[in-house]
Protein backbone atom coordinates (compact mmCIF):
# COMPACT_ATOMS: atom_id res chain seq x y z
CA UNK A 1 0.00 0.00 0.00
CA UNK A 2 1.29 3.15 -0.99
CA UNK A 3 1.29 6.27 1.67
CA UNK A 4 0.16 9.65 0.08
CA UNK A 5 0.86 12.68 1.68
CA UNK A 6 -2.05 15.46 0.51
CA UNK A 7 0.02 18.47 0.40
CA UNK A 8 2.67 20.35 -1.81
CA UNK A 9 4.38 21.80 1.70
CA UNK A 10 8.11 20.63 1.42
CA UNK A 11 8.28 20.88 5.15
CA UNK A 12 5.95 18.13 6.01
CA UNK A 13 6.93 15.57 3.57
CA UNK A 14 10.63 16.63 4.93
CA UNK A 15 9.90 15.67 8.69
CA UNK A 16 7.85 12.53 7.05
CA UNK A 17 11.33 11.48 5.54
CA UNK A 18 13.28 12.03 7.72
CA UNK A 19 11.02 10.05 10.65
CA UNK A 20 11.60 7.15 7.93
CA UNK A 21 8.51 7.30 6.65
CA UNK A 22 8.57 6.21 2.82
CA UNK A 23 5.20 8.18 1.30
CA UNK A 24 4.47 10.17 -1.68
CA UNK A 25 2.99 13.77 -1.71
CA UNK A 26 0.28 14.72 -4.36
CA UNK A 27 -1.53 18.25 -4.78
CA UNK A 28 -5.02 17.21 -3.35
CA UNK A 29 -6.66 19.76 -5.25
CA UNK A 30 -8.81 21.38 -2.24
CA UNK A 31 -9.97 24.68 -2.32
CA UNK A 32 -9.90 25.18 1.46
CA UNK A 33 -10.94 28.83 1.67
CA UNK A 34 -14.94 27.97 1.62
CA UNK A 35 -14.69 25.37 3.62
CA UNK A 36 -12.57 27.40 6.55
CA UNK A 37 -14.86 30.57 5.72
CA UNK A 38 -17.87 28.67 6.81
CA UNK A 39 -16.48 26.76 9.90
CA UNK A 40 -15.99 30.30 11.40
CA UNK A 41 -19.10 31.58 10.64
CA UNK A 42 -20.32 28.02 12.57
CA UNK A 43 -18.59 29.14 15.61
CA UNK A 44 -16.44 26.26 14.93
CA UNK A 45 -13.47 25.57 17.83
CA UNK A 46 -9.76 26.49 16.04
CA UNK A 47 -9.10 22.32 16.53
CA UNK A 48 -12.40 21.87 14.74
CA UNK A 49 -11.27 23.78 11.19
CA UNK A 50 -8.08 22.55 11.43
CA UNK A 51 -9.18 18.67 11.82
CA UNK A 52 -11.96 19.66 9.15
CA UNK A 53 -9.59 21.36 6.76
CA UNK A 54 -7.19 18.12 7.00
CA UNK A 55 -9.96 15.71 6.71
CA UNK A 56 -11.35 17.67 3.64
CA UNK A 57 -8.27 17.30 1.91
CA UNK A 58 -7.19 13.48 2.77
CA UNK A 59 -11.08 12.78 1.15
CA UNK A 60 -10.50 15.08 -1.78
CA UNK A 61 -7.75 13.01 -3.00
CA UNK A 62 -8.52 9.85 -1.65
CA UNK A 63 -11.77 9.47 -3.96
CA UNK A 64 -8.71 9.74 -6.57
CA UNK A 65 -6.53 7.16 -5.46
CA UNK A 66 -8.61 3.89 -3.97
CA UNK A 67 -6.70 1.31 -2.02
CA UNK A 68 -4.24 4.24 -1.23
CA UNK A 69 -3.24 5.08 2.37
CA UNK A 70 -4.11 9.29 2.50
CA UNK A 71 -2.80 11.64 5.00
CA UNK A 72 -4.72 15.19 4.74
CA UNK A 73 -2.97 18.10 6.83
CA UNK A 74 -3.91 21.70 8.18
CA UNK A 75 -2.34 24.05 10.57
CA UNK A 76 -4.65 26.98 12.43
CA UNK A 77 -3.09 29.77 13.82
CA UNK A 78 -5.31 31.44 16.55
CA UNK A 79 -4.54 34.59 19.04
CA UNK A 80 -6.97 36.65 20.61
CA UNK A 81 -10.16 35.00 19.05
CA UNK A 82 -8.83 35.56 15.63
CA UNK A 83 -7.68 33.26 13.51
CA UNK A 84 -4.89 33.97 10.79
CA UNK A 85 -4.76 32.56 7.01
CA UNK A 86 -1.46 32.16 5.06
CA UNK A 87 -0.41 36.06 3.88
CA UNK A 88 -1.00 37.15 1.08
CA UNK A 89 1.85 39.38 0.42
CA UNK A 90 4.69 40.73 2.06
CA UNK A 91 2.63 43.97 3.26
CA UNK A 92 -0.10 41.28 4.50
CA UNK A 93 2.69 39.28 6.42
CA UNK A 94 4.73 42.73 7.87
CA UNK A 95 0.73 43.40 9.73
CA UNK A 96 0.18 40.07 10.82
CA UNK A 97 3.89 39.90 12.07
CA UNK A 98 3.01 43.62 13.85
CA UNK A 99 0.06 42.25 15.36
CA UNK A 100 1.41 39.33 16.83
CA UNK A 101 4.84 40.79 18.12
CA UNK A 102 5.07 40.83 21.74
CA UNK A 103 1.97 38.62 21.90
CA UNK A 104 1.21 34.59 22.94
CA UNK A 105 -0.60 32.82 19.82
CA UNK A 106 -1.65 28.77 19.52
CA UNK A 107 -0.39 26.82 16.38
CA UNK A 108 -2.75 23.87 16.03
CA UNK A 109 -1.64 20.95 13.63
CA UNK A 110 -3.89 18.64 12.71
CA UNK A 111 -3.28 15.44 10.48
CA UNK A 112 -5.95 13.14 9.11
CA UNK A 113 -5.62 9.44 7.72
CA UNK A 114 -8.37 7.79 5.42
CA UNK A 115 -8.40 5.08 3.12
CA UNK A 116 -11.41 4.50 0.53
CA UNK A 117 -12.94 7.39 2.39
CA UNK A 118 -13.21 6.00 5.75
CA UNK A 119 -11.62 7.99 8.53
CA UNK A 120 -8.81 6.07 10.49
CA UNK A 121 -7.44 8.64 12.59
CA UNK A 122 -7.21 12.27 13.12
CA UNK A 123 -4.07 13.09 15.64
CA UNK A 124 -4.20 16.74 16.46
CA UNK A 125 -1.77 18.81 18.56
CA UNK A 126 -1.10 22.47 19.86
CA UNK A 127 1.83 24.40 20.79
CA UNK A 128 1.61 28.21 22.54
CA UNK A 129 4.23 30.50 21.03
CA UNK A 130 5.57 33.84 22.31
CA UNK A 131 6.94 36.04 20.44
CA UNK A 132 9.52 38.51 21.73
CA UNK A 133 8.93 42.30 20.78
CA UNK A 134 11.43 42.88 18.56
CA UNK A 135 12.39 46.49 17.05
CA UNK A 136 11.03 47.40 13.49
CA UNK A 137 14.74 47.52 12.45
CA UNK A 138 14.52 43.58 13.01
CA UNK A 139 11.54 43.66 11.72
CA UNK A 140 12.26 45.12 8.45
CA UNK A 141 15.13 43.82 8.05
CA UNK A 142 13.48 39.57 8.26
CA UNK A 143 10.80 40.84 5.87
CA UNK A 144 13.42 41.67 3.43
CA UNK A 145 15.79 38.43 4.08
CA UNK A 146 12.25 35.68 4.09
CA UNK A 147 10.76 37.78 1.25
CA UNK A 148 8.28 35.53 -0.86
CA UNK A 149 9.06 32.14 1.28
CA UNK A 150 7.06 33.79 4.00
CA UNK A 151 3.73 33.43 2.20
CA UNK A 152 3.99 29.84 2.21
CA UNK A 153 3.08 29.50 6.31
CA UNK A 154 0.53 30.65 8.49
CA UNK A 155 2.61 32.46 11.11
CA UNK A 156 4.77 34.16 8.27
CA UNK A 157 8.03 32.09 10.28
CA UNK A 158 9.78 29.11 9.62
CA UNK A 159 10.92 27.87 12.85
CA UNK A 160 13.76 25.72 11.44
CA UNK A 161 15.07 29.22 10.05
CA UNK A 162 15.53 33.00 10.49
CA UNK A 163 11.90 32.97 12.15
CA UNK A 164 13.49 31.30 15.64
CA UNK A 165 14.92 35.08 16.37
CA UNK A 166 11.22 36.11 16.44
CA UNK A 167 10.32 34.08 19.63
CA UNK A 168 11.21 34.69 23.45
CA UNK A 169 9.12 31.21 24.45
CA UNK A 170 7.84 28.38 22.89
CA UNK A 171 5.85 26.03 24.79
CA UNK A 172 4.94 22.40 22.54
CA UNK A 173 5.90 19.89 20.22
CA UNK A 174 8.50 21.29 17.86
CA UNK A 175 7.21 19.16 14.75
CA UNK A 176 3.54 20.56 15.92
CA UNK A 177 5.13 24.07 14.48
CA UNK A 178 6.35 22.74 11.52
CA UNK A 179 2.89 21.62 10.55
CA UNK A 180 2.30 18.31 11.67
CA UNK A 181 1.60 16.55 14.69
CA UNK A 182 4.15 14.48 14.26
CA UNK A 183 4.88 11.92 17.00
CA UNK A 184 0.86 11.01 17.42
CA UNK A 185 0.60 10.63 13.45
CA UNK A 186 3.46 7.72 13.94
CA UNK A 187 1.62 6.10 16.58
CA UNK A 188 -1.43 6.12 14.37
CA UNK A 189 0.30 4.75 12.05
CA UNK A 190 2.02 2.00 13.32
CA UNK A 191 -1.37 0.56 15.11
CA UNK A 192 -2.55 0.66 11.11
CA UNK A 193 0.69 -1.41 10.37
CA UNK A 194 2.64 1.01 7.94
CA UNK A 195 5.15 1.95 10.66
CA UNK A 196 6.99 -1.45 12.61
CA UNK A 197 6.14 -1.29 16.05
Amino acid sequence: MTLILASTSKTRSALLAAAGVVHETADPGFDEVPLRTELQRKGESPAAIARALARAKALALSSLRPGQLIIGADQILTWNGELFAKPYSLADAERQLRTLRGCRHVLISAAVLVRDGQILAEPCAEAQLTMRNFSDAFLTAYLRAEGDALLGCVGCYHLEGLGAQLFSAIDGDYFTVLGLPLIALLASLRELGMLQI
